[in-house]
């Protein structure tokens, strides 16, 4: 598995990766929350949003980077 930059995502980071704006990608990641059960201050991790999207975990990053 690659190293990781970040363990966290953002809704930036999100959108560069679907090509959704940013207010979308906000909405994504609270879809993402809501999913595993977090509350809203504990972040959604790059493996949660790659599990709940179907991507593999290097094309994330690879993006991220």
């Amino acid at each position: 598995m690659s190293k990781f930059s970040r363990l966290i995502i953002y809704p930036k980071d999100v959108s560069a990766i679907t090509g959704k704006n940013y207010r979308t990608s906000w909405l994504l990641l609270n879809k993402i929350k809501t999913y595993y059960g977090k509350k809203d201050h504990q972040p959604v991790t790059v493996l949660e949003f790659c599990e709940y999207m179907g991507l593999k975990v290097e094309d994330v990053i690879s993006v991220m980077n």
